[in-house]
Formats: structure tokens, sequence, C-alpha cells
């Protein structure tokens, strides 16, 4: 043990703590200053960050036995509270910066750390620091952070009044459309929102700390579990395995399609005889610290008899592949499309054919925050699960039986998330808690490390996709082929879905007439596959938008105009046979063209022997909702002082839920004059909420929005008078009117047949990305300079939040254009390995144009937005290689190895 007196925030400190703890653990744990972020724990995040001594430190690696005595350390906390926030904080606020807000407390240490010694930084000295303090974000895209720190650094110069960067209410009351900050705003840049870890560490006295045992292969028999030596080590309360276990000790995949050949009941909470993939959970170490637990789990015993590893659908459907899940075919699912007349003589007389494979990654999610949770046993013997959770009533019937617990006991509650980006649509450690809270009796709480993030979450599932396209001579699409393989990982839960999607989204955007495919979900012993951003369309659009520009080509045509003369018009139907919502892709293209012709210059005027510029198209089409006639509720209780409570799940990927539900709600009851903050906002409990559905397929805007609407609309007609004002609280209990209501919506859908054909969303977004890249002809290594999307989502709730979900989704869709990958398990389980793009792999110059088309179906005339920009702008980059140096790379990402070679076979 060592002392140590330090100088935090302005205050002498004396800590005593081991000498290889690391400064961040002793900054959140002995000081309680949880602004200070575990993220990575290995120094390439930036969450961590202080300052020390005046310089920017990431303290997650940093062990005390390296602090000298009387350091002085400036966290979060110290910069700005929420009564008297800093320039800086008020910037991050005006601008959007703290989505999930996880990173942002780093950031903004890290930004004052910039200006103290650059007060007058430029926009690419702004990102060069960031880039050298590997200060990393998942949600904004970088661009809104740049912006924020540049008018922080003027308020700071004097250049600026800090009055300039805060929010006016227009005098209309409204804001719908503007750019009011989040509710969660202030807690985020000030450091004192509580995520997952950091109640972790507010927990009761007794809670125990949880470590898991973990396979270490891919595929095995197992022959043996031995605890004996583990149990004995020092502080060990229980060591839980599948015998202490009451229910089926399975999680269910809720299987959509009668025509899968599965039960969806193949995923163990812990295995008992079978190792289906790397992590897998085999037992749970229950102790008073986690380092006893961590201690204890690496003496538990697990002897295995080694099996095949399939790594990849097609080593999975080889002729001598055993069946990964006995009983269960490794093919387990197939989605037909079949759209107009036959195909086959359209091809024969087509002028023109074209045909490629084409292959999407296994894209990490990576968001900084690992999963957290915790488990604990109520007053009223309710087990209360406390996550990351997106989906908290669909993952509660997914694990209930399988924990041995009835429904009705069961009490789901998300966590403020630091991002999930779709990963959490699956049960993850929810049930591991679950079963160590009941096996033991005590609170528990588990945090994992980001290595277990990296191979023990779910993944996107690759895609492995032929399209083949016929086309007149002028270039009008007669007719499409297609084959799409899903490698979905060992576990069936929503694999069927995302088959379906290769049938609604292959060539989205194009009225062909004429359709024939077939998708098949496969079983293998990669990562898990569960949802991602884009969902099945990131996957399949890349296919189709790629295979036009190759189209294009053959016909000698731009590839804007093929596009343009093949889009939704007035008789046009999408793939799956629905009439389009809203006919705005011609109004997106014309707004497109000035844009694309200018860039077409730009790129040719800057291209040169050495290095080769370039611009790419890509259109981008989404659905709104979970096929069919999706639907969620929601509650609103007016109370005696005039304001009202909403009461939602509409669940929090860090996307701006909590301003989703406030916006939507207070357009609705402008009549009563409500002031924002005079809407109080109860979410993402199941005890207290309704259900919302969970927050996938850009669904919640659309159908939690149309609940949250149907929902005040009760209440205002309850409050209505005769003469059309509305009755006060008082006025309301005098005529013993009911003060709280409920509200629901169903979407007006149904679902895809067995040729995908059907009206399965109500809403849906368009989009049209341009991407221009730099590409070293020496290397291959390809860099993007500029992105664009004029999209459609149609009328915009709040600009702040969909701005920043444009440019986050942009930017992955940069990363897995280029970087990012989860094949290798250990070469990718950190955040450098997995191809994270820092700052300076993201364009600062980023442009969005909006095309709002009221939705008729949309509260208020809003469509969803999460989903759309990452449909497809990695077809717009790897067009733009294309175009700019003839490499035309179909397998991503689009490494600067594959590159190369692309070129190298060209010339």
């Amino acid at each position: 043990m060592i002392k140590r007196t330090l100088k935090v925030n302005g205050v002498e400190r004396v800590v005593i703590v081991e000498n290889d703890t690391p400064l961040a653990t002793v900054l959140r744990e002995n000081l309680g200053l949880t602004s200070v972020k575990i993220g990575c724990g290995t120094g390439q995040c930036g969450s961590c960050s202080v300052l020390m001594d005046g310089k920017v430190k990431r303290t997650c690696s940093l062990k005390m036995s390296r602090v000298e005595d009387f350091t002085e350390i400036l966290t979060t906390e110290g910069i700005g509270t929420p009564t008297q926030m800093h320039p800086i904080q008020i910037a991050w606020m005006a601008h959007g910066a703290a989505q999930c807000g996880f990173c942002t407390p780093g950031f903004i240490i890290s930004t004052y750390g910039l200006i103290l010694s650059n007060p007058s930084p430029t926009r690419e000295d702004v990102r060069n620091w960031f880039q050298k303090h590997r200060n990393a974000c998942r949600c904004t895209g970088y661009k809104q952070l740049v912006d924020a720190t540049m008018d922080a650094a003027a308020v700071m110069r004097g250049d600026m009044k800090v009055e300039d960067l805060l929010f006016k209410i227009p005098e209309d009351g409204r804001i719908w459309g503007s750019k009011y900050p989040r509710p969660t705003a202030v807690a985020k840049v000030t450091g004192t929102l509580d995520y997952g870890a950091d109640l972790g560490i507010k927990m009761p006295e007794g809670t125990l700390r949880c470590a898991l045992v973990q396979a270490e292969v891919s595929h095995a028999n197992i022959l043996s579990i031995d605890t004996s030596e583990a149990e004995k080590m020092e502080g060990v309360f229980k060591i839980v395995t599948h015998k202490d276990i009451k229910g089926k000790n399975l999680i269910t995949g809720l299987i959509t399609f009668p025509t899968n050949k599965g039960d969806g009941w193949d995923r163990p909470i812990l295995a008992e005889k079978k190792i289906f993939q790397f992590g897998d959970a085999i037992a749970i170490v229950c102790a008073d610290t986690e380092k006893h637990a961590k201690a204890a789990a690496e003496k538990v015993v697990v002897k295995i008899e080694q099996l095949p590893e399939y790594m990849s659908a097609p080593a999975a459907m080889a002729d001598d592949a055993i069946e990964i899940h006995p009983g269960t075919p490794n093919v387990y699912f197939e989605q037909k499309v079949a759209k107009g007349e036959d195909t086959a003589a359209i091809f024969d007389k087509a002028d023109a054919v074209i045909e490629d494979n084409f292959y999407v990654s296994r894209q990490p999610h990576m968001p900084i925050e690992p999963d957290v949770g915790f488990a604990y046993m109520d007053d009223d013997g309710k087990l209360c699960i406390h996550s990351k959770s997106i989906g908290l009533h669909l993952h509660a019937a997914m694990i209930a039986p399988g924990m041995g617990i009835e429904l009705e006991n069961l009490i789901m509650v998300q966590n403020f998330a630091g991002g999930t980006f779709g990963y959490k649509f699956s049960p993850t450690m929810e049930a591991l808690v679950g079963v160590a809270c009941l096996a033991t009796g005590k609170p528990v709480f588990l945090n994992y490390t980001w290595f277990q993030q990296q191979t023990y979450t779910g993944k996107r599932s690759p895609f492995f996709t032929t399209v083949r396209l016929a086309a007149d001579s002028d270039g009008k699409l007669r007719s499409m082929e297609t084959d799409w393989i899903c490698d979905h990982g060992p576990y069936s839960e929503f694999g069927d879905l995302l088959t379906l999607r290769g049938a609604q989204f292959i060539g989205a955007g194009y009225d062909i007439a004429s359709i024939r495919g077939k998708g098949r979900t496969v079983c293998t012993n990669h990562a898990w596959g569960s949802a991602f951003r884009g969902y099945g369309s990131t996957e399949v659009e890349f296919a189709s938008e790629v295979l036009m520009d190759e189209l294009a080509e053959k016909l000698n045509m731009d590839p804007f105009d093929l596009r343009y003369k093949n889009i939704y018009r007035e008789g046009s139907t999408t793939p799956t046979g629905q009439t389009p919502e809203v006919l705005s892709l011609e109004e997106i293209f014309t707004q497109a063209r000035p844009l694309y012709e200018a860039a077409k210059k730009r790129v040719a005027k800057k291209s040169t022997d050495t290095i080769k510029h370039g611009v790419g198209l890509a259109l981008g089409v989404y659905g709104c909702g979970l096929d069919g006639p999706d639907s969620a509720g929601a509650e609103i209780e007016l109370h005696a002082d005039g304001t009202v409570t909403m009461y939602a799940c509409w669940l929090d990927h860090g996307q701006g839920a909590d301003m989703g539900v406030l916006g939507t709600a207070h357009e609705t009851l402008r009549p009563l004059g409500l002031a924002p903050e005079q809407i109080h906002l109860v979410m993402n409990d199941t005890r207290t909420c309704p259900n919302g559905g969970p927050a996938g397929g850009s669904r919640s805007q659309v159908v939690i929005g149309n609940a949250i609407v149907a929902t005040c609309r009760e209440l205002l007609d309850a409050m209505r008078k005769a003469d059309g004002k509305y009755r006060s609280y008082d006025e309301m209990v005098k005529e013993n009117k009911a003060l709280r209501y409920s509200g629901s919506w169903t979407s007006p859908c149904t679902e895809c047949d067995a040729d995908g054909q059907g009206s399965p969303f109500a809403c849906y977004m368009y989009g049209l990305f341009m991407m221009e890249v730099a590409v070293e002809i020496a290397t291959g290594k390809t860099s993007v300079e500029k992105a664009t999307l004029v999209t459609d989502i149609g009328k915009i709730n709040n600009r702040l939040v969909v701005d920043g979900q444009i440019y986050g989704g942009l930017a992955q869709g940069i990363g897995i254009a280029l970087t990012e990958d989860y094949e290798d398990i250990i070469k990718h389980s950190t955040m450098v390995g997995a191809g994270f793009p820092y700052i300076k792999q993201i364009p600062d110059d980023m442009e969005i144009v909006y095309v709002e088309t009221a939705r008729p179906e949309g509260p208020h005339g809003a469509s969803g937005v999460g989903e759309l920009p990452l449909t497809c702008p990695h077809g717009a980059v790897i067009n733009a290689i294309y175009n700019a140096c003839g490499a035309r790379v179909t397998h991503l990402p689009a490494r600067p190895e594959k590159v190369l070679a692309a070129m190298k076979a060209k010339a």
C-alpha cells in the first residue's frame, strides 16, 4: 500500500491505495469523481482523461506508483458544475456535442488543456490535438466537437459572448424542429450523469462483484467444470454454474417465422454441454471485490473436447460440416423474394447484364462504454435488472424462462448508456446478473472489460451477396436477381428477420418490376449476430449500389444519371411491392445534382500522379419499424402545479431518446402553453412505463412518437371545455376527471409473405450519399475528404439530435468501408486493432441537406433517422475509390493492401 497526497480540483486529498491501482480507479472509487470514465482500459479511448500538472493524461493505465505526491489533477467536476457551467460545457450543449455523453468529460478536459496551451486554435489544430490525445467518440462523427471547441475558445478569448451560445425559446414557444438541448445535456457535459459503472460504485454494502469464466475456443464439448480450487480463494461467496439455474438455462430467440428450422432456444445462459463461440460464459464467480472474483475465475478448470470451428458461412455450409446445434441444420432459414414476372426471359433479352459478388464484414459496434449491469431483489420480492438494454420488455420475455422466474416478478431498467448502436437489441449480461442474484440472494454487479465487450457481445452479421441486373441500352432497369447469405454466428435470435432485410432492401430506391432471389441464414462459430444500425440494409444495399456503378460504366452513363432514371416515381413500388409513402427522391436528386457536379470538378483539379481523387455516390433507403403492425404505448399524468409527466419506454442508445419524448410531447401539448421544463420524463423502467417496444429499426420516433401523440391527445380531449379552452388541474379534480391517461399506436402495415411481398413499414427514410476520397497510388491508402448526404427523414423533431445521428452514421460508414472488422478474435479485440476511426480518419467537411417531406403516418410528419446514415455511405466510398484510381473493392473493408491489389489487377 502507498499513501499519496493529491491536489484534486484545487483541494488536497489523501488516498491510501495499492501501488498498482490505476489513477482512474482511485479518482472514481476513492474520491467519487465519476466524470472520469473507464472505457477501453488500455489508454486508447481518452474517456479517462484528466489534466495532470496542466497536461492531458489518460489515467486508466497510469498506476499510482507513477503518480507523485502533490500532483495537481483537474477533472471535469473542477471545470464547471450544473449551476455554474464553463463556456466549454455550454458550447458542447449548444452544438449537441454530447450524444451518449460517455466520452464527453474526457473531451471537455482535453479541450480545456488545448485552449490553455493555444487560445486561438484552428480547426486542424483541434483535430490534431484530439488525435494526439486519443480522444475517441463513436457517436458524433466529431464535426460538432470541433465546432464546440472553436466557439468555446472564442468565448474564452472574449471574441464571443457566452450568451450567444444559449438556446433562446422562440416567441411562439415552439421547440419542434429547433436546436433545443436535450434534457440530459447538462448532466453529460458536467460529468454528473451516472452510467452503469458509476451506479455500481454506489451499490449498497454487501454487493457482490462478478467475474466470468469464459470459453477460450470457439467450438467444443464440455467434459467437466471443476470449481473446487476457485471456491477456496479469498473473498469468494459463490461460484454459479448451470447447476444453480432453476429455469431452462436458455435465452429464447423468439423465432419470427414458422419456416425457421430451429426453435429459438439455442443460447445458453451458462454453458453446460457445449461451447458455441469464443467467450461463452461457463461460470460466474461472485466475490467481495472484482479483484478477488477475477483471481478465482482463473482457478476454475474446464475440460473440453475440441470440435471443428466453422468461422464463416461457407465453412459451416460445407458438405462435411457437422451441425453446430445437433438436430438443427446449419442453414436454418431461407427467405425468397419474387416480384413481378419471372426474370429468366428478361435477362435473356436484356441489352445489358451485370453481375458481381460482394462481402460486408463483421463490423464491431465498439461503444466506448463496455457492457455493464447489476441485479438485486427489491422489497416486493421482484428481481430487478439494470443494464444497457434497448429492449426492456423484449428482453424480459427472452430471459425470464431461462432464469426460472415468472415474468411478473421481473423488473427491467435501462441505465444511461454509453452507446450501443444496436448490440443491446440482444440481451448480453442481463441473464448473467439475474441468475447470479437469484443464486446468491445478494445484489450483484458485472462490468465487462473492453476485451469482453469485443469478444462476448454480438456483431454485425457478415453478408455474402450476389446481385445481377438487367437493363435496356438507355439505362432503364428491367430485372434483378439476388442471392444473399447471412453469417449469423451460433445463436439464431433475429437471424430470420435480418435475412428478410435482403428481400426488402437489395435494389431499394429503384423501380424494378421483376425480381427473383433467395437468402439464407447460416449458423457459424464466430461472434453471434446482433442488430447494428442500418440492420440489413448496410449489408445488402452496398451490393446493389456498387453494382449500379458497374452497370453505369458498362452503359457508358454517369452513375448519377443512371440512378436518377430509375428512382421511385408515381406508379413505382418497392422490392416488396409496396407503394412508397412519399415520392421525394426526385427532389433529393435535384438538390444533389449541383453538389455532385461541383464535386466532380473539385476532385479532377486535385488529382496528381501520386494521389488520385474521386467522388462516389450511393442511394440509401430504410424502413421505420419492426415489420407489419408494430405498436407501442405511453402514459401521461397531470399534476397540481399544471405540469405533466410523460411515461415512456423510448430506449436510449445515446441517440437522444429524452429529446425524442420531450419534443414530440411538447409539440402535441402546445395548446396548453407548457414550457419544455414543465414536461417531466419518466423513462425506461418496466415497473412504471408501458411497453414501447425495443429501440431498433429506426422505429422509435414513428411508433413510440405516435403513441406519445395519441396519449397527449387523450389528455387534451379530457381537459378541453365546450368553448375550446382547457380545464385546470383543480377543475379536472372538481369534475372528477381522471388525471392519468394512456395511449397507443399500431402501424397500419402488413408483414412480408413467403415471397418477400407486403407493406412492412408505414414510413421510410431516403438519402443520397456522396463521398470524396483521396487514394495514395503507392500504398493504396484511402482517406475521405468530404462527406455529403442529401436526405429526407420527414419533419425534424430536433436538429441537434438529427444532425448528430447523421454525422455519427457517416463516420461509422467510413469505418466499415475502410478499416473496421472483427474477424481475428485476438487481433481485433482492441480499438486500434479493430480499426476504430479516430478524428483524423473522419473528414471535418461533412454537409447535410434536408428535404423535409411530411410523412402521412409520421408523428407531426416525422420519420426515423438512426438507420439511414449507415444504409450505404460505404458504397459511396467504394465507388469513389474506383472513380479515383480504378480499383474496385467488393469485399470490405477496403484496407490499403486490397486497394493496391485491385489497382494492380486493373493495370
